[in-house]
């Protein structure tokens, strides 16, 4: 007989062992299960937060949970070392690893700062022989690394995503695509990568014909060859996702004929002229659910870009306008037929107008981004009326990141009021745009918490003096879920953060820039939140050498970082192609602090003072 015949599913057991603790306190009467039950009972909890708690029942929970455990994330490279995890989860499938800091991407970090995939590399390749996939972001990966990864994980390596990585050239992916021919997902996506040659997706053109998923989106390489991106989609055919590097439509036709299955599709661009002999309106597959469009002409791309999307309206669920380069009259035209989207992202260029439209039609949507874009070029900008539009049209929302020209607090109480989903919430206010008379924000902020009962991540840009003490100690008496904060430009002494942190009991990572905290101050209030694992301040009250930071050691397992005020000069680049020069650059002092079972890390640039 079949063990899956006889074995409840978990929610069954739960209730029986319930059931069963109300007649005993012997807690070995539900523990102690047979080695085989126990193994499948767990092996059906997927989410890792429910992993852990079972692994600290007891010794023999926590052995089955690493035997059973086939995905681990590393939520920062320098908390634990390779060799502990491989030692531990002895059948690991899929292994995600995260480096830099977030501040990374905005060039806040000194450079050589660390995060080098070569220790997870090597172990990874003599001692996860169940490993499949593969997932470095913001890591420093070398051709020597994707070289060793080729050869030992080649015959079943089937997934590897190097997200926001650098280090590492066409070269090194020649490695991967010659070796690992059973991939179907090979994600690049915002990378930094040395174009060498295109040889690297010539190989994959050859020896696949597996891939389900191909992304080098945003990766600004030139070196593709159309003619193996043609024969990738008559090769695989379940290819599904693709994602290239401004490559012209009119180009993609042979590529968009083969690929059958194709459901999503980005990086591609339109010139001014599209339409005119370079391409026909009837290029783009009906199958599309999710699409990203760049138009590269100089002036709106109205004319081209709407004609091309809005028959896919029916169908699409995710889209992306960010680079489509409409006028606001454009977005406004095209998104009322969009009722069906679950994903939007656009400029702030869409304005109000825009953002009403969307509240209107786009009843369903599920995550919103609205991005920053070029002030010379918009037409129009969002403040507290498009917000209250999505507010009050779009009650499914789960996430929405915004930057925006003005808030008010009528706007962020009606967003708590009618997104009672919401479980990310991301403001960035941008300077010097409107006046804003209705600072603080408190009550906005607290009716907003007050509403979205579910909120985890929390993101708060803003200027000095939208958010008071008050607003701070609204965040921690009623951020009961919240796990990561970032904050910027707020606070009004180091009273409100110490109240922030006597609430906020789940917190595990908090970013801050540009607050008015002291140093002394942020070491205090730190030590207050128990459940805190990772920490990223930057333009603070700093001492010259972080000696403040050292109060911060009686946390246990607590490493300490203090990166001094840097000045210099940094490459001036035209979108990461053209060098344009030089610019003088400041840094303000920063520090990093995490939870590590691993100790100091050793590879230390001297930019970086190791106080913990």
């Amino acid at each position: 007989m079949s063990t899956t015949s006889f074995l409840p599913r978990p929610a069954s057991l739960s209730m029986a062992f319930s059931k069963r603790a109300c007649h005993s306190l012997d807690p070995a009467c539900y523990i102690d299960l047979p080695d085989l039950a126990l193994e499948r009972i767990i092996s059906f909890i997927d989410c890792p937060r429910s992993r852990a708690t079972v692994s600290l029942v007891c010794r023999k929970w926590h052995d089955m949970e690493n035997y059973t455990r086939k995905e681990v994330t590393v939520a920062f490279c320098y908390t634990t070392t390779p060799s502990r995890l491989s030692g531990r989860f002895t059948k690991l499938q899929s292994l995600r690893v995260k480096g830099k800091p977030r501040a990374d991407m905005y060039n806040l970090m000194p450079q050589n700062w660390g995060a080098y995939a070569e220790p997870w590399v090597k172990e990874v390749a003599l001692k996860c022989p169940c490993l499949n996939s593969l997932h470095f972001r913001r890591m420093v990966v070398s051709d020597e690394d994707l070289q060793t990864l080729a050869q030992a994980c080649g015959n079943r390596l089937r997934v590897l995503k190097l997200d926001r990585c650098s280090g590492f050239s066409t070269i090194g992916l020649q490695y991967i695509t010659h070796y690992c021919r059973q991939l179907r997902v090979l994600f690049l996506d915002d990378s930094s990568i040395e174009d060498l040659s295109g040889n690297w997706l010539k190989e994959l053109a050859l020896h696949n014909s597996s891939l389900e998923v191909l992304n080098f989106h945003a990766t600004f390489l030139s070196s593709i060859d159309v003619a193996d991106l043609d024969a990738i989609a008559a090769n695989c055919r379940l290819l599904r996702s693709l994602k290239v590097s401004d490559v012209e439509l009119s180009k993609l036709s042979g590529v968009l004929s083969r690929a059958t299955c194709l459901r999503e599709l980005a990086g591609v661009s339109l010139s001014g002229n599209y339409g005119q002999g370079n391409g026909t309106l009837s290029s783009l597959p009906t199958g599309l659910t999710s699409l990203g469009l760049m138009y590269m002409g100089d002036d709106y791309g109205d004319t081209n870009i709407i004609p091309l999307i809005q028959p896919l309206a029916p169908g699409l669920k995710k889209l992306d306008l960010q680079l489509a380069g409409l006028s606001l009259e454009g977005h406004c035209q095209l998104l009322q037929h969009f009722n069906n989207l679950d994903v939007l992202e656009v400029l702030n260029g869409i304005g109000d107008e825009g953002l009403e439209v969307v509240g209107a039609n786009c009843r369903n949507l599920r995550r919103l981004r609205v991005e920053s874009g070029d002030r010379d070029f918009q037409q129009g900008y969002v403040t507290q009326r498009g917000l209250l539009a999505i507010a009050q049209g779009c009650n499914k929302l789960e996430y929405i990141a915004l930057y925006m020209s003005d808030i008010n607090n009528a706007a962020l109480q009606a967003l708590g009021e009618g997104c009672p989903k919401l479980k990310d919430f991301r403001l960035v206010l941008l300077l010097d745009e409107f006046p804003n008379p209705d600072f603080p924000l408190d009550s906005g902020v607290h009716a907003l918490l007050e509403g979205c009962r579910d909120l985890t991540r929390l993101a708060l840009y803003l200027k000095q003096g939208a958010l008071s003490n008050t607003g701070m100690q609204f965040i921690g008496k009623l951020g009961k879920k919240l796990r990561w904060i970032l904050l910027g430009l707020l606070g009004h002494s180091d009273e409100g953060f110490s109240w922030l942190a006597d609430g906020c009991p789940n917190l595990e990572r908090l970013e801050m820039r540009d607050c008015v905290f002291s140093e002394a101050g942020i070491a205090r209030s730190i030590l207050k939140l128990r459940t805190l694992k990772y920490v990223w301040v930057q333009g603070y009250k700093a001492t010259p050498h972080g000696q403040n930071l050292l109060a911060m050691r009686v946390k246990p397992f607590w490493n300490v970082e203090f990166i001094p005020e840097q000045r210099g000069t940094s490459r001036v680049e035209h979108e990461g192609l053209e060098f344009q020069g030089f610019t003088e650059l400041t840094r303000p002092a920063q520090f990093l602090a995490y939870n590590s079972l691993a100790g100091k890390r050793l590879d230390c640039p001297e930019t970086v003072i190791q106080l913990v």
